[in-house]
């Protein structure tokens, strides 16, 4: 559950998108009874119901002390009430009372309008869970910092035999830079070593990119009949030396610097290129809204090369909302075990 204030910068997010894509995009408000009336236990028992009839890629938070909010992108007025008829299928649907609305309904308008009106909630019931998250964040930058200055030092041999190789195979510079999309849609430079020839033509990638979005999964599969593969496993463009860097993922060893500036994590969703955004469906941004990108992420652990890009961006939704300390420590040790199986790299 988001607290209020996270939930209505989502919410303005989600109508600046649905004005763009022209997609639909409803929302349901939970009105509980007064404090003194309901138990703690009813709430929860409703957000229980709430995550239980949700989809991953609904957004779900407090509106204020006394309603609960959620946002449904890609659903019509035909949608959000099926839903609310769901959830009031259940028990206990006396302590709280329902209304919904499908942009542009005025409803919209009403919650954001009264984000600038702190009156209206004396009592922040957020505070110390934004606290708690702020001391979470920050805990987690901490562990960047410390994971890519030891990567640095512990690599940096290997990244000082990797640039030579690069440049005696081929001409050009050693470390790649290209445009990424890190959180919020920010972009930076992103670093990795060169694996291409220099120059190298961008066309092939964007036509895998459009195929692997859309789903159009039996034009890009090369698996060898034991399971799908969708990745460019044959590439004219790779270069001898990037073959191997590759299929060892040395290859990503600078983005350690990335983690280092702030503009990466050590774990989360892979950062896209910006002509991929291009290709996106509206529930597909939000694997760069949730949070920093990173150098693993649950796909690398989950899935890799056999899985669909939908269920790629299901597995980045699913890190988000669930994120904690151990789940990342749990993640970049499963990262080494896949690395030194050199699963589904090539």
């Amino acid at each position: 559950m988001l607290p209020r204030h996270d939930f209505l910068e989502r919410l303005r997010e989600e109508k600046l998108r649905a004005d763009r894509s022209k997609t639909p995009l409803s929302v349901a408000v939970f009105r509980l009874q007064e404090e003194e009336i309901i138990g703690k236990s009813q709430v929860e028992e409703l957000i229980q119901r709430l995550h239980k009839n949700t989809r991953q890629t609904d957004i779900k938070g407090w509106v204020d002390q006394t309603r609960i909010g959620l946002i449904l992108p890609d659903t019509d007025g035909e949608g959000v009430n099926r839903f609310v008829e769901k959830i009031r299928n259940g028990n206990g649907e006396g302590y709280y009372s329902v209304i919904t609305g499908t942009y542009p309904d005025l409803l919209f308008k009403e919650i954001l309008e009264e984000q600038s009106r702190p009156e209206l909630y004396p009592i922040n019931i957020d505070e110390s869970i934004r606290k708690q998250n702020q001391l979470q964040w920050g805990l987690k930058r901490g562990m960047d910092v410390f994971g890519a200055i030891v990567g640095i030092i512990l690599f940096s041999p290997i990244m000082a035999l990797t640039a030579i190789a690069v440049k005696l195979n081929s001409s050009g510079p050693a470390i790649f830079k290209q445009s990424r999309l890190g959180m919020k849609g920010t972009r930076f430079p992103f670093y990795k070593f060169r694996s291409m020839y220099w120059n190298a033509d961008e066309r092939i990638h964007r036509e895998y990119v459009d195929h692997l979005i859309k789903g159009n999964l039996a034009k890009i599969d090369q698996g060898d009949g034991k399971g799908p593969l969708y990745k460019m496993k044959s590439d004219s463009r790779i270069t001898k030396v990037g073959k191997i860097i590759r299929k060892l993922s040395i290859d990503e060893l600078p983005q350690f610097f990335n983690v280092l500036k702030g503009e990466m994590s050590l774990v989360g969703p892979r950062p896209p290129i910006p002509y991929e955004v291009e290709k996106y469906q509206p529930w597909h941004l939000r694997r760069i809204l949730e949070v920093k990108p990173g150098i693993t992420g649950p796909w690398q652990v989950g899935g890799r090369s056999s899985t669909s890009f939908d269920d790629m961006v299901r597995l980045d939704l699913k890190y988000a909302e669930n994120w904690s300390l151990w789940l990342d420590l749990k993640i970049l040790l499963k990262t080494v075990k896949v690395v030194i199986n050199l699963k589904g790299a090539f």
